[in-house]
């Protein structure tokens, strides 16, 4: 079963955020779109550059209203350290969440039981708190801040323009589709 339109399930963690440690939970997550991002391990190859991607597009993000939450079974204290030693990743300003237990990558289920790792996974949730899309990548194949904002823009416009879907590569201001019965066997 796909966890899209599913709710996200309570959990409690401390993130490293702004400089201090801060306490995260599903609720934070609610009132606004927000992205959580799984990623394996700080002090690593992909994961800097994924991460430092998301940086550098934070500010748009936030222009859509939408909260980026980095997280991997790392504690909130490597995270700080991690932010403290390495410049791609002193850019971060959003929660990076520690997950030692795994509690909240085993609720994404992403965790690869094996080895105690998130596999790259993102999820894009409503302010309700439900996943609208995902995505999950083996540890070697990093992800696109841009094709996160395409999905999300094409989230967000399906929500607020009910009865309109957004076709392959939608971008704004691009033509929807209002699936009827006079579209069928047409497009």
């Amino acid at each position: 079963m796909s966890l899209v339109n599913t709710e996200i399930k309570p959990f409690k963690a401390q993130a490293y955020h702004g400089g201090k440690f801060v306490e995260v939970t599903e609720a934070s997550l609610k009132g606004k779109w927000s992205a959580v991002v799984f990623y394996p391990a700080d002090f690593t190859f992909v994961c800097p550059t994924e991460l430092g991607d998301l940086a550098d597009h934070y500010a748009e993000f936030q222009k859509m209203g939408i909260e980026i939450y980095a997280v991997s079974t790392d504690t909130h204290f490597t995270h700080k350290a991690w932010h403290d030693t390495s410049e791609t990743i002193g850019k971060i300003k959003y929660p990076m969440i520690g997950d030692p237990t795994g509690a909240i990558t085993r609720n994404f289920e992403v965790m690869i039981e094996e080895e105690g790792l998130a596999l790259r996974g993102t999820f894009l949730i409503n302010p309700e708190g439900i996943i609208k899309a995902l995505e999950v990548n083996d540890l070697g194949i990093g992800r696109s801040a841009q094709d996160l904002i395409r999905k999300a823009q094409a989230a967000q416009y399906v929500a607020s323009h009910p009865g309109e879907v957004c076709p392959a590569a939608w971008t704004p201001g691009a033509e929807t589709l209002a699936p009827s019965l006079d579209l069928v066997g047409k497009i």
